[in-house]
Protein backbone atom coordinates (compact mmCIF):
# COMPACT_ATOMS: atom_id res chain seq x y z
CA UNK A 1 0.00 0.00 0.00
CA UNK A 2 1.37 3.17 -1.34
CA UNK A 3 0.47 6.60 0.54
CA UNK A 4 2.03 9.92 -0.19
CA UNK A 5 4.50 11.38 2.49
CA UNK A 6 2.07 12.64 5.46
CA UNK A 7 3.52 15.32 7.99
CA UNK A 8 2.22 17.33 10.89
CA UNK A 9 3.17 17.72 14.41
CA UNK A 10 3.14 14.92 17.41
CA UNK A 11 0.98 17.02 20.04
CA UNK A 12 1.73 14.60 22.89
CA UNK A 13 2.99 10.34 22.76
CA UNK A 14 3.13 8.38 25.16
CA UNK A 15 4.75 4.91 24.85
CA UNK A 16 3.19 2.58 27.52
CA UNK A 17 5.81 -0.35 27.40
CA UNK A 18 5.38 -4.14 29.02
CA UNK A 19 8.24 -6.36 29.30
CA UNK A 20 6.49 -10.02 28.14
CA UNK A 21 7.50 -14.15 28.20
CA UNK A 22 8.76 -14.41 24.75
CA UNK A 23 7.10 -17.91 24.01
CA UNK A 24 3.71 -16.24 24.89
CA UNK A 25 4.43 -13.26 23.10
CA UNK A 26 5.16 -14.67 19.76
CA UNK A 27 1.96 -16.25 19.36
CA UNK A 28 1.11 -12.87 18.33
CA UNK A 29 3.05 -12.74 15.33
CA UNK A 30 1.54 -13.48 11.80
CA UNK A 31 1.95 -16.52 11.32
CA UNK A 32 4.88 -17.51 8.05
CA UNK A 33 6.10 -13.41 8.68
CA UNK A 34 9.76 -12.31 8.51
CA UNK A 35 9.09 -10.89 12.12
CA UNK A 36 10.96 -12.07 15.00
CA UNK A 37 10.64 -10.24 18.71
CA UNK A 38 13.28 -7.63 19.73
CA UNK A 39 14.15 -9.04 23.00
CA UNK A 40 15.81 -7.00 25.46
CA UNK A 41 17.54 -8.84 28.67
CA UNK A 42 15.67 -11.99 27.59
CA UNK A 43 12.07 -10.64 27.63
CA UNK A 44 9.97 -9.72 24.26
CA UNK A 45 9.30 -5.79 25.01
CA UNK A 46 5.86 -5.08 23.97
CA UNK A 47 3.42 -2.45 24.72
CA UNK A 48 0.49 1.25 23.56
CA UNK A 49 1.31 3.80 21.81
CA UNK A 50 -1.35 6.53 22.70
CA UNK A 51 -0.50 9.64 20.28
CA UNK A 52 -2.06 12.76 19.68
CA UNK A 53 -1.82 14.09 16.08
CA UNK A 54 -2.37 17.45 14.63
CA UNK A 55 -1.72 19.20 11.44
CA UNK A 56 -2.05 15.75 9.25
CA UNK A 57 -1.74 16.67 5.93
CA UNK A 58 -0.02 15.35 2.93
CA UNK A 59 3.49 16.81 2.78
CA UNK A 60 3.70 20.20 1.23
CA UNK A 61 0.37 21.66 2.19
CA UNK A 62 -0.22 24.52 4.04
CA UNK A 63 -0.60 23.17 7.81
CA UNK A 64 -4.24 24.75 8.52
CA UNK A 65 -5.67 22.15 6.19
CA UNK A 66 -4.60 19.24 8.51
CA UNK A 67 -7.14 17.22 10.80
CA UNK A 68 -6.27 15.93 14.42
CA UNK A 69 -6.98 12.92 16.23
CA UNK A 70 -6.44 10.82 19.07
CA UNK A 71 -4.57 7.52 17.91
CA UNK A 72 -3.70 4.59 19.78
CA UNK A 73 -1.38 1.27 18.50
CA UNK A 74 -0.54 -1.95 20.02
CA UNK A 75 3.03 -2.78 19.34
CA UNK A 76 4.85 -5.71 20.07
CA UNK A 77 8.90 -5.53 19.13
CA UNK A 78 9.98 -6.92 16.15
CA UNK A 79 13.28 -7.34 13.66
CA UNK A 80 14.09 -9.26 10.52
CA UNK A 81 15.77 -9.37 7.49
CA UNK A 82 14.87 -6.55 4.60
CA UNK A 83 14.91 -7.57 0.87
CA UNK A 84 18.38 -7.23 0.39
CA UNK A 85 19.45 -8.84 3.91
CA UNK A 86 19.53 -6.32 6.14
CA UNK A 87 18.93 -6.02 9.56
CA UNK A 88 15.88 -3.93 10.27
CA UNK A 89 13.48 -3.51 13.40
CA UNK A 90 10.54 -1.96 14.27
CA UNK A 91 7.23 -2.91 15.55
CA UNK A 92 4.26 -5.55 14.72
CA UNK A 93 0.62 -3.55 15.17
CA UNK A 94 -1.94 -6.16 15.94
CA UNK A 95 -4.68 -3.34 16.81
CA UNK A 96 -5.35 0.21 16.40
CA UNK A 97 -7.46 2.63 17.44
CA UNK A 98 -8.58 6.01 16.62
CA UNK A 99 -10.98 8.55 17.77
CA UNK A 100 -11.29 9.87 14.06
CA UNK A 101 -13.91 8.67 11.87
CA UNK A 102 -12.08 9.80 8.66
CA UNK A 103 -8.84 7.78 10.13
CA UNK A 104 -11.18 4.66 11.22
CA UNK A 105 -12.97 4.75 7.71
CA UNK A 106 -9.01 5.46 5.76
CA UNK A 107 -7.45 2.56 7.80
CA UNK A 108 -6.96 -0.48 5.71
CA UNK A 109 -7.86 1.13 2.56
CA UNK A 110 -5.62 4.40 2.67
CA UNK A 111 -3.30 4.15 5.63
CA UNK A 112 -2.10 0.63 6.84
CA UNK A 113 -3.86 -1.30 9.26
CA UNK A 114 -7.80 -1.35 9.90
CA UNK A 115 -8.03 1.83 12.67
CA UNK A 116 -11.31 0.80 15.07
CA UNK A 117 -13.31 3.90 15.76
CA UNK A 118 -13.50 4.21 19.59
CA UNK A 119 -14.08 7.23 22.37
CA UNK A 120 -11.10 8.65 23.86
CA UNK A 121 -11.53 10.62 27.08
CA UNK A 122 -8.29 12.76 27.71
CA UNK A 123 -7.38 15.51 30.05
CA UNK A 124 -4.08 16.39 29.89
CA UNK A 125 -3.19 19.76 32.34
CA UNK A 126 -0.77 20.97 34.33
CA UNK A 127 1.83 17.95 33.93
CA UNK A 128 -1.06 15.45 34.87
CA UNK A 129 -2.82 12.87 32.07
CA UNK A 130 -5.58 10.78 32.28
CA UNK A 131 -6.80 8.81 29.11
CA UNK A 132 -9.55 6.45 29.09
CA UNK A 133 -10.81 4.53 25.64
CA UNK A 134 -13.70 2.53 25.22
CA UNK A 135 -13.97 0.67 22.24
CA UNK A 136 -16.90 -1.34 20.64
CA UNK A 137 -17.25 -4.83 22.02
CA UNK A 138 -15.01 -4.60 24.71
CA UNK A 139 -16.92 -4.14 28.79
CA UNK A 140 -13.23 -2.97 30.14
CA UNK A 141 -11.77 -0.07 29.09
CA UNK A 142 -9.09 -0.71 26.22
CA UNK A 143 -6.57 1.26 27.87
CA UNK A 144 -6.95 3.50 31.11
CA UNK A 145 -4.43 5.06 33.27
CA UNK A 146 -3.34 8.07 35.64
CA UNK A 147 0.11 9.82 34.43
CA UNK A 148 2.15 11.92 35.98
CA UNK A 149 5.48 13.42 34.39
CA UNK A 150 8.62 13.10 36.23
CA UNK A 151 12.48 12.91 35.86
CA UNK A 152 12.98 9.98 38.00
CA UNK A 153 13.24 6.99 35.83
CA UNK A 154 11.77 3.31 37.61
CA UNK A 155 14.56 0.94 39.09
CA UNK A 156 12.22 -1.32 38.34
CA UNK A 157 12.15 -1.23 34.44
CA UNK A 158 14.51 -3.90 32.69
CA UNK A 159 16.41 -1.08 31.18
CA UNK A 160 19.31 0.84 33.15
CA UNK A 161 18.34 4.27 32.05
CA UNK A 162 16.00 6.42 30.19
CA UNK A 163 18.49 7.15 27.60
CA UNK A 164 18.79 3.15 27.25
CA UNK A 165 15.46 2.93 26.83
CA UNK A 166 15.19 5.97 24.88
CA UNK A 167 18.05 4.53 22.35
CA UNK A 168 15.70 1.25 21.92
CA UNK A 169 12.50 2.60 21.16
CA UNK A 170 14.04 5.28 18.45
CA UNK A 171 15.48 2.12 16.53
CA UNK A 172 12.05 0.75 16.45
CA UNK A 173 9.99 3.16 14.01
CA UNK A 174 8.65 0.98 11.60
CA UNK A 175 5.42 -0.23 11.73
CA UNK A 176 3.76 -3.37 10.21
CA UNK A 177 -0.04 -3.68 10.12
CA UNK A 178 -2.25 -6.67 8.58
CA UNK A 179 -4.20 -5.72 5.74
CA UNK A 180 -7.97 -6.72 5.88
CA UNK A 181 -8.64 -9.87 4.10
CA UNK A 182 -5.34 -10.56 2.74
CA UNK A 183 -1.82 -12.02 3.43
CA UNK A 184 0.18 -8.79 3.26
CA UNK A 185 1.33 -6.39 5.51
CA UNK A 186 1.40 -2.70 5.18
CA UNK A 187 4.27 -0.79 6.85
CA UNK A 188 4.93 2.87 7.65
CA UNK A 189 8.08 4.57 9.13
CA UNK A 190 7.78 7.36 11.63
CA UNK A 191 10.64 10.18 10.73
CA UNK A 192 10.77 12.84 13.71
CA UNK A 193 12.71 15.66 13.34
CA UNK A 194 13.89 15.61 17.10
CA UNK A 195 13.68 12.58 19.19
CA UNK A 196 13.43 13.67 23.16
CA UNK A 197 11.20 11.72 25.51
CA UNK A 198 10.82 11.56 29.57
CA UNK A 199 9.59 9.58 32.23
CA UNK A 200 6.22 9.27 33.22
CA UNK A 201 4.40 7.84 36.88
CA UNK A 202 1.77 5.37 35.83
CA UNK A 203 -1.15 4.40 37.90
CA UNK A 204 -4.45 2.93 37.90
CA UNK A 205 -3.53 1.19 34.64
CA UNK A 206 -6.05 -1.27 33.17
CA UNK A 207 -5.46 -2.82 29.24
CA UNK A 208 -8.64 -4.92 28.34
CA UNK A 209 -5.67 -6.93 25.33
CA UNK A 210 -2.42 -6.98 27.53
CA UNK A 211 -4.23 -8.35 31.01
CA UNK A 212 -6.29 -10.43 28.95
CA UNK A 213 -5.29 -14.43 29.98
CA UNK A 214 -6.35 -15.65 26.83
CA UNK A 215 -3.67 -13.94 25.51
CA UNK A 216 -1.02 -13.74 28.31
CA UNK A 217 -1.36 -16.45 30.52
CA UNK A 218 -1.09 -15.48 33.88
CA UNK A 219 2.35 -14.11 34.77
CA UNK A 220 3.67 -14.25 31.46
CA UNK A 221 3.13 -10.35 31.40
CA UNK A 222 4.43 -7.04 33.42
CA UNK A 223 4.16 -3.80 33.06
CA UNK A 224 7.56 -1.80 32.81
CA UNK A 225 7.76 1.97 32.37
CA UNK A 226 6.44 4.57 29.87
CA UNK A 227 7.56 7.40 27.87
CA UNK A 228 6.51 10.90 27.38
CA UNK A 229 7.09 12.91 23.65
CA UNK A 230 5.64 16.54 23.02
CA UNK A 231 5.60 18.63 20.29
CA UNK A 232 7.70 16.67 17.82
CA UNK A 233 7.74 17.67 14.13
CA UNK A 234 7.08 14.10 12.19
CA UNK A 235 6.57 12.32 8.40
CA UNK A 236 5.17 8.79 7.73
CA UNK A 237 6.54 7.65 5.41
CA UNK A 238 5.62 4.44 3.15
CA UNK A 239 7.54 1.19 3.57
CA UNK A 240 8.04 -2.04 0.81
CA UNK A 241 4.64 -4.42 1.62
CA UNK A 242 5.70 -7.83 2.85
CA UNK A 243 3.48 -10.64 1.14
CA UNK A 244 3.42 -13.68 3.68
CA UNK A 245 1.62 -16.03 0.85
CA UNK A 246 5.08 -15.55 -0.85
Amino acid sequence: MKVPTIEGVIRRRILMNYRADPSVASKVLPKGSPFQLKLFDGYAIVGICLIRLEEIRPKGLPNFIGISSENSAHRFAVEWKGENGENREGVFVPRRDTDSLLNSMAGGRIFPGVHHHSDFCVTDQEGEISIRISAKNIEKPLVSFLAKETNEFPESSVFQSLAESSAFFEAGCIGYSSRPNSSKLDGLTLKTMRWQVSSLNISDLQSAYFDDAAIFTKGSIEFDHALLMRNIAHEWHSEPVIDLGK
